[in-house]
């Protein structure tokens, strides 16, 4: 029998019992439905992940010291592990301003920039009769590089400001419109004191950055949300009474640089054996943004398939639906079936009949389980907050999953109607 025949009948056998037809493809419309909805959550999750990533810098790698275990100290040579008080007594190891200009003369193609990021700790922001609750932020030029802060008006910090330790200081517009009120562009130039204990510090104005919602969920009021601030490192520093070094900084790769990972290891080598070889309390160590993204994309995605392996259980019991009903349908057709074969039909030809019909039952059963699982994953996402984006692999793989369903599960109806003995059949009440 010719496919569109088969075909054809396939859809009329359908059309002839719709209530049961769709019963029959529910549990397939279900089983596809849920692992679309599923994949479309994860996609959207993976995508957002990227994104936020991208934003905070992809080619990024944070370097820090990293206190050595016990265990690690056990297996030192030094001859001082196992020796308690003369390990508390070590001053504790710091990164200096000249290990960094090492590492960008080393690396100097494959180095950017490099960006310090010291927390000076929270404060009091006052100008005037107006004050805030702020968190102070010492940094250097390279910061603006390493992240996606969007200057409105004024300037960045200058690598000037942090060699002349200059009073200067970078406040978010939502801050300016607290302190001075009107357009941000009149807080430039505007001074400004910071009260840190019982000490305070004069500061002017240079430049005002986009300040970024937060988007956890808080308890304080608008007025009360702490903002960020950014002040020359040094300035913090020397604010601070704190020595000249530091516990972490970020290195922001060239694009050019194709194995990130392999680099940031690169570099923790490099400083281990140059400035770290002989201490057995501390090292450096390295991590990229794209191993944590990796690491955040792969934690979603095992997640996800494995939720989807249990609703796709769904489509075992829409197969089993589907064998059943083709096996009602074999019953009730067994006259039909005995004068194809007596007028000459071929064993094949009953049988690929009804495989092709379960095959339609399951194709149409797909398309309606992905138009539904889209529809579902696009809410689920919405109502995260998130953009959806489509899994067209995983909408392939439903397509194709589900005529593998209609084959697998017809076969036995479609195999034991071919096998029917015409005189038999035409005999069936």
């Amino acid at each position: 029998m010719l496919i569109r025949e088969s075909i054809k009948l396939g859809i009329m056998g359908i059309a002839n019992n719709k209530m049961r037809a769709f019963l029959t493809m529910l549990g397939i419309i279900i089983g596809i439905g849920s692992v679309i909805a599923i994949m479309t959550v994860s996609s959207s999750l993976t995508h957002s992940i990227t994104q936020t990533f991208v934003r905070m810098g992809a080619n990024n790698i944070m370097a820090g010291l990293r206190k050595r275990s016990d265990k690690e100290l056990e297996r030192g040579n030094d001859g001082n592990a196992g020796n308690p008080q003369k390990q508390m007594n070590r001053k504790e190891e710091r990164i200096t301003d000249e290990m960094i200009d090492d590492v960008k003369r080393e690396y100097q193609t494959e180095i950017t920039s490099v960006a310090l990021n010291e927390i000076i700790g929270n404060a009091v922001l006052q100008s005037g009769m107006a004050s805030a609750n702020v968190s102070i932020s010492g940094i250097n030029r390279g910061y603006f590089d390493s992240n996606d802060s969007r200057l409105l008006c004024g300037r960045y910090l200058s690598e000037r400001d942090v060699q002349e330790r200059k009073p200067v200081i970078m406040i978010s517009d939502k801050l300016a419109g607290q302190l001075f009120g009107g357009d941000r562009q009149s807080a430039l130039g505007r001074p400004l004191t910071i009260a840190i204990g019982n000490m305070n510090y004069d500061f002017y104005v240079v430049g005002v950055y986009k300040y970024r919602e937060d988007t956890s969920f808080s308890q304080e009021a608008e007025e009360d949300v702490v903002t960020m601030v950014y002040i020359p490192v040094t300035t913090g520093k020397e604010m601070m009474h704190s020595d000249d070094g530091y516990g972490r900084f970020t290195i922001v790769a060239h694009p050019q640089v194709e194995n990130l990972a392999d680099f940031a290891a690169q570099i923790e080598t490099y400083m281990n054996r140059k400035f770290f070889g002989n201490n057995k309390d501390y090292q450096i160590r390295t991590v990229t943004m794209s191993s944590m993204k990796g690491s955040m994309s792969n934690v979603i995605r095992s997640v996800s398939i494995a939720i989807a392996f249990i609703a796709g259980i769904s489509l075992l019991v829409g197969g089993i639906g589907i064998m059943n009903i083709m096996l009602v349908s074999v019953t009730e057709r067994t006259k039909e079936i005995g004068m194809r074969k007596a007028l000459g039909a071929k064993n094949s030809a009953i049988r690929f009949q009804f495989i092709v019909e379960s095959m339609t039952l399951c194709l149409i059963g797909g398309i309606s389980g992905i138009i539904f699982g889209l529809l579902l994953g696009a809410f689920a996402v919405s109502v995260l907050g998130y953009s959806a984006v489509a899994p067209m692999s995983a909408i392939v793989g439903a397509v194709v999953f589900s005529m593998i369903i209609g084959v697998l599960f017809g076969y036995y109806p479609a195999n034991r109607a071919a096998k029917m003995n015409p005189i038999e059949a035409l005999r069936y009440e």
